[in-house]
């Protein structure tokens, strides 16, 4: 009798608890327009995606166009089938004829939007102009780039790695440290640092533009999953309210905080950690994202990027993003890279291999070697 009432009761309390979990609950069903969560906001959640390839900035031809022709889309759908710079080979036994074996066969593609890019802020569809300060850092890290590249045979053949460099003998400066924070591959592996950000599993970055988007919300916050990348996703939390935290506070993705305008969720994001630059912007980035849901099925995203720094004027990016099946994307919701991986091992174990057989008269001078993307280091 008492291990009856024992069971009785454990089954109360489990459906107890799955009542209490569904009055938290905020999915309507349905999932369509106008629908609202349980705490009164506008629907936005499911799984989203840009289904068009559109380029980032428009082509100066076009000067103030918005919208592509059917036969440019047609044209540009084509070039993206041949790819071929994706099979173009170097010559015979360079590095750039070795990283060509991995060829566009692997490359999936989307369909030619009808943008003709997504930047829509300036009219003309470019980034506005680099500041004088933000091109001499590009400079300064181009220039140590291809010091690292100068007695290798990219630099030998003038490819496009050691653009700007000469051949010459091994830099006196190859073991100085770096006069910035590296984020891109450079011919150098002596630690996790002189790896490119995508090397470290740690590509991701906000904003993001390819990737598929998780929204899910709740009362006081959202959440978005981003999966992007090589397995290179990553999640942001934003809270609904509050302000952004003083002092020296740096987040990776940044502080997010939401507000609702009528149907429209907008983002203020700040404190980015200059660790993590999106094209060379991080800690005086400032984002204003929103989102609004057209209709069962469009999700419209806009983003202003400001850094007075970097860009001498800010610039807005507009995308459509469409609804995807929950059930085709029901897996893989965590980054499947991660940071230190058995990869990153693998690369400096082969560094000091290089090392020692060079110290043994066995092997060249690993410095003389292009270790890094085949001919696109500097880049």
């Amino acid at each position: 009798m008492k291990g009856r009432l024992v069971e009785s009761l454990g089954v109360v309390m489990v459906l107890a608890t799955i009542v209490a979990l569904l009055q938290f609950t905020a999915v309507p069903v349905g999932g369509q327009a106008g629908d609202t969560t349980a705490w009164g906001h506008p629907n936005l959640e499911g799984i989203w995606l840009d289904v068009y390839a559109t380029p980032l900035e428009r082509a100066p031809e076009l000067g103030d166009r918005e919208f592509a022709t059917p036969e440019e889309r047609a044209a540009r759908d084509q070039a993206g089938r041949g790819n071929a710079g994706r099979d173009r080979r170097g010559p015979a036994g360079s590095p750039q004829d070795v990283s060509g074996a991995y060829n566009a066969v692997y490359t999936s593609m989307k369909p030619a939007g009808p943008r003709t890019s997504l930047v829509v802020d300036p009219p003309n569809g470019r980034i506005p102009a680099r500041t004088p300060a933000a091109r001499r850092e590009d400079e300064i890290r181009r220039e140590w780039r291809v010091m690292l590249m100068r007695n290798t045979p990219t630099c030998e053949q003038n490819a496009p790695g050691c653009e700007g460099g000469q051949y010459g003998p091994v830099s006196p400066r190859r073991f100085d440290v770096p006069p910035f924070y590296n984020t891109l591959r450079m011919n150098r592996h002596d630690g996790p640092e002189d790896q490119s950000l995508g090397d470290r599993c740690m590509l991701g970055a906000t904003p993001d533009f390819n990737g598929f988007r998780r929204i899910v919300q709740g009362g006081d916050s959202v959440a978005i999953g981003y999966d992007t990348g090589q397995g290179q996703g990553f999640q942001r939390i934003l809270s609904l309210g509050g302000n952004h935290p003083l002092g020296p506070i740096r987040l990776r993705h940044g502080d997010s905080r939401g507000r609702w305008e009528g149907d429209t969720l907008v983002i203020d994001t700040t404190n980015f950690s200059p660790q993590f630059p999106f094209r060379g912007s991080s800690a005086n980035l400032h984002l204003i994202e929103r989102y609004r849901r057209v209709d069962a099925d469009t999700l419209e995203y806009e983003v202003t990027l400001e850094d007075p720094t970097v860009w001498v004027a800010p610039w807005t990016v507009r995308q459509e993003l469409k609804r995807q099946s929950d059930e085709q994307n029901r897996i893989y919701y965590e980054p499947r890279c991660h940071e230190g991986n058995y990869g990153m091992a693998a690369m400096f174990i082969g560094a000091r291999l290089r090392e020692q057989e060079f110290a043994a008269q066995r092997g060249p001078d690993p410095f003389s070697l292009d270790t890094t993307t085949g001919g696109g280091g500097a880049r």
